[in-house]
């Protein structure tokens, strides 16, 4: 894993930054594995939906096989890519009976490594093993929710979550967030961290860059006229001027919490990640 970091020839190039993983083995895509994508830019009926949005470069969706149901069936990886659709890097699994599917690629995962799902499979990198068959202070990723559902949790770059242990029928599980959740023991989990871990320290360094991404400006409020923003208005540069800061549609913008307390699952929540 390098970053590489521009020379300064502009003012765009400035402390640009890209990473350059050594575990990518090749920068296209399994033709039978990807797909169209319908981008409405943030967009309904030619106004603007979502801000923030629009004017990205086109890409190919890559199907990745988040439940790995392809159980006791050993797979080599035949491939590790880049996918623009996500932060971590994908890997390609060519499977005994000959089928390919996309999976996301742990830290450790390297061409040629042999990797199986199935309840009791050996505690090795990038293997997929039920919860209850886990042993504890193991590092895990791509956590299921519901047992068959497929991964949900513990999916973007450089991620991981921690088992501490088994009790009852469900596993309790540490959090990025330090949040501890109980999950059923019987969903699956990949051992090993997510890949592609120094994404965080990529710097864009230009604003066409991210227009490339699709991300559009984004406006101050307190740069904007009083009847435009809740924070606009006013002489030189200066404080919100409110008892708390508001979004441009007056409602509460930072420390309010919006999870609801009759929430189904807050009952799973062991330990909550705003309790130091």
């Amino acid at each position: 894993m390098a970053i590489k970091v521009y020379k300064r020839n502009t003012a765009g190039r400035r402390n640009m930054s890209v990473v350059k993983p050594e575990q990518i083995s090749r920068t296209t895509s399994e033709k039978a594995l990807t797909k169209k994508m319908n981008y409405k830019a943030g967009r309904s009926a030619g106004k603007i939906s979502v801000r923030h949005k629009g004017g990205r470069v086109k890409r190919l969706y890559r199907q990745i096989d988040f439940k790995q149901n392809k159980f006791e069936i050993p797979g080599k990886i035949a491939a590790i890519e880049r996918d623009p659709n996500r932060s971590a890097l994908i890997a390609l699994i060519a499977y005994a009976d000959g089928e390919k599917r996309y999976v996301i690629a742990t830290h450790g995962m390297k061409v040629g490594q042999q990797i199986i799902a199935a309840t009791n499979a050996p505690i090795e990198e990038g293997n997929r093993v039920q919860l209850t068959n886990i042993p504890s202070s193991t590092v895990i990723s791509n956590i299921e929710l519901t047992p068959g559902k497929g991964a949900q949790i513990i999916r973007s770059a450089g991620s991981s979550a921690m088992l501490m242990a088994i009790e009852d029928g469900y596993a309790q599980i540490k959090m990025p967030s330090g949040e501890v959740r109980l999950i059923n023991a019987k969903a699956f989990a990949t051992i090993g961290q997510i890949s592609n871990f120094e994404h965080s320290a990529v710097k864009i360094g230009k604003a066409g860059r991210a227009r490339h991404m699709g991300k559009r400006p984004a406006v101050r409020g307190s740069a904007m006229n009083p009847v435009d923003h809740p924070h606009g208005g006013g002489e030189g540069k200066q404080g919100v001027g409110l008892k708390y800061p508001k979004t441009p549609w007056g409602r509460p913008a930072l420390g309010v919490r919006t999870r609801k307390k009759s929430k189904k699952s807050n009952s799973l929540i062991v330990k909550s990640r705003h309790k130091k």
